[in-house]
């Protein structure tokens, strides 16, 4: 259950990452990586929905979860849920604050003493800061470029850490990630939406706090 946890937080991290050319092909390793990241948008700040649904092995309908989330390149994630449970998760690189609705901290994990955690705060600090070659270190990358903007990535596990944990990534977007799609190895799996993202220039005061703690 703890790596089932820790995986749904850093998920969920990870895929409020932004990431946004070339023409249509598919293509693997640097080329396609230094294409995709030519696509993508870059902001000091961006803000989203999200819809994630859960696929739990054993479980025939998937959990589904709704809310917003606010991404500040280089410092971190603020991850909001409002439906079915009122949450927040606060996530760096080093650490993972999750807090109930009434704001109070149900759970800290420091990510550098959890090499799971670190290893995919990593990979989402990659993604927000549009250093996509760093992902080529911990995943075999292939994919296609979709017309002008759109793009399509699957991700295979190269590095053990999340190889125990993950079996594939696969994500889709223009100038902004669409859809993340995770599949686990214990079979469970997640798929994760995104609309109305916009781009601002700075965090609020209290998700700034919540960044700094």
């Amino acid at each position: 259950m703890r790596r089932r946890t820790l995986l749904a937080w850093t998920a969920a991290g990870t895929a409020a990452s932004a990431v946004s050319g070339a023409g249509p092909g598919v293509a693997t390793g640097p080329a396609l990586i230094e294409a995709v990241r030519a696509r993508l948008a870059d902001a000091p700040v961006l803000r989203g929905e999200f819809e994630q649904r859960k696929s739990v092995r054993g479980f025939r309908n998937p959990l589904v979860s709704r809310g917003d989330f606010m991404v500040a390149r280089g410092r971190g994630v603020i991850w909001r849920t409002r439906e079915p449970f009122a949450s927040s998760l606060a996530l760096t690189r080093d650490r993972l604050v999750a807090r109930s609705s009434d704001g109070t901290v149900s759970r800290t994990i420091d990510a550098r003493e959890e090499p799971a955690a670190r290893v995919l705060t990593e990979l989402m600090f990659a993604l927000m800061a549009a250093d996509l070659a760093g992902m080529s270190g911990r995943f075999r990358v292939e994919g296609e470029l979709l017309g002008d903007l759109g793009w399509r990535l699957e991700l295979t596990p190269a590095d053990e850490v999340i190889r125990r944990t993950v079996l594939r990534v696969r994500m889709e977007g223009e100038r902004h990630l669409r859809m993340l799609q995770i599949h686990e190895t214990q079979g469970d799996s997640s798929e994760i939406r995104f609309t109305r993202v916009r781009a601002e220039q700075v965090p609020s005061p209290d998700e700034d706090a919540q960044l700094a703690r």
